[in-house]
């Protein structure tokens, strides 16, 4: 809410295309299901939940078809001078700090596969997103995608993963996200479900919308995880206080399903779980792999390294090489290359100070571009629904908050929010 507030709320871009809120007439094309498919892939993962369908290649298939078929889209709703906001300036320069940062990381090769495999695609398909988002109802229908992923997710592993006794108790490890990450990508989507229950357009979406709530929310809790219970706190904050396109009696409504399916699902041990948040004895807080630990270490690296960082991906490297204990491996004693567990950490350490000020930069951008949107809203009820810019505010929000356990600053759930949020502006 605080970061939400404070951006810029300059108006848009003067050459910007003015977009209608609905638009009977601009019904799904192949570029938008292309789109869809891209979505349910990179961030629903759904070809790893259907092995059968890594056959297909879908990410790959998807993904250069969009891009394609939008190069070949001559319509000025389309048009690529809509692209040129801040958010896209930001992202771009993030993407040439993190190629000149490749050369001098600590392991070059890691950082090229990271920059040249996965990022540059990333940025491609943002670029797709926004451009090819024609109004409301292309908005609706990516978010629509984005929620379907995540309830097809949580649907799967409630169906393959059974929890035990003892420290089997919450899911671990799944299908390329552990639970952690899941509980995060959960909290994303469901302010995409509140707004598909209240704003469905037919009954039916209503009704599906309010399943995929309570799906998610049953996985959320499932997940065990603390990072993701700070987020649905922040989460449930913004929609109680700020979520104002929506009458209050359907946010308290809302909120108290979820409140109640969460209290009808969650074990004795998930609650013990969430009252170590803040414990001083808990491992994050005493043990040297313990997030607080790797937190300080993090910032170490990126003021020993404040200008390119240690490498794009390099963070698990630092800690093998860089780290007090390091020295331990030449005696046989076997040392733990781990991961950030911060993504704003991450980014520091691995792309320097300069690398951190642009992905603040690129979350400040987006939420200032959905600021404004609300208030176009406001001006000209007729340009664009503030339900939805609200409910992507709280997906971000969600993401920020989860992340900041996480080492997700370079994941395709950030991006694919962020292009929704410039695409709505």
């Amino acid at each position: 809410m605080t970061v939400a507030s404070s951006v810029d709320v300059s108006a848009p871009p003067a050459d910007s295309v003015a977009r209608p809120a609905d638009e009977p007439d601009l019904k799904w094309d192949l570029l938008l299901v292309c789109l869809a498919g891209y979505i349910l892939t990179s961030v629903g993962r759904i070809h790893q939940l259907f092995p059968a369908l890594e056959l297909l290649r879908p990410a790959i298939v998807t993904g250069a078809l969009a891009i394609v078929l939008y190069l070949r889209d001559p319509r000025v709703e389309r048009r690529s001078s809509r692209l040129f906001v801040p958010t896209t300036k930001y992202l771009i320069a993030f993407l040439i700090w993190m190629v000149l940062s490749v050369p001098d990381a600590l392991v070059p090769g890691t950082s090229f596969d990271l920059v040249v495999g996965d990022f540059i695609k990333t940025l491609l398909m943002y670029l797709v997103i926004v451009g090819t988002v024609r109004g409301i109802r292309d908005a609706e229908r990516l978010a629509a995608v984005y929620l379907i992923a995540a309830a097809v997710y949580a649907s799967v592993v409630l169906s393959r993963f059974d929890l035990g006794g003892g420290k089997d108790w919450r899911l671990g490890r799944l299908y390329y996200y552990d639970a952690n990450d899941f509980a995060t990508f959960a909290v994303t989507a469901m302010p995409l479900g509140l707004y598909f229950l209240h704003a469905g357009r037919r009954t039916l979406t209503r009704v599906l919308a309010a399943v995929g709530l309570a799906v998610l929310t049953v996985a959320f809790v499932r997940a065990g995880s603390r990072g993701g219970f700070i987020a649905l706190l922040a989460v449930a904050g913004f929609i109680g206080l700020r979520y104002t396109g929506m009458a209050l009696r359907w946010r308290l409504s809302a909120t108290a399903l979820v409140a109640l399916l969460l209290l009808g699902t969650a074990s004795d041990r998930y609650w013990q779980q969430m009252s170590t948040i803040l414990s001083d004895r808990d491992y994050n807080f005493t043990e040297e792999n313990g997030r607080i630990q790797v937190w300080r270490r993090g910032v170490g690296y990126m003021l020993q390294y404040p200008i390119l960082g240690v490498g794009p991906n390099n963070f698990p490297v630092a800690e093998g090489k860089l780290s007090p204990f390091a020295a331990r491996q030449q005696l046989g004693i076997g040392v733990r290359w781990s991961a950030a567990h911060n993504s704003f950490i991450q980014v520091g350490a691995e792309l320097g100070i300069p690398g951190l000020v642009l992905f603040l930069g690129i979350i400040a951008s987006a939420f200032g571009a959905l600021r404004r949107s609300s208030r176009s809203a406001l001006a000209d009820p007729q340009q664009t629904r503030p339900q939805l810019t609200h409910a992507l505010t709280a997906s971000l929000i969600g993401f920020v908050v989860g992340s900041f356990f996480l080492s997700l600053g370079y994941h395709e759930i950030l991006y694919t929010l962020v292009a929704l949020a410039v695409g709505l502006e």
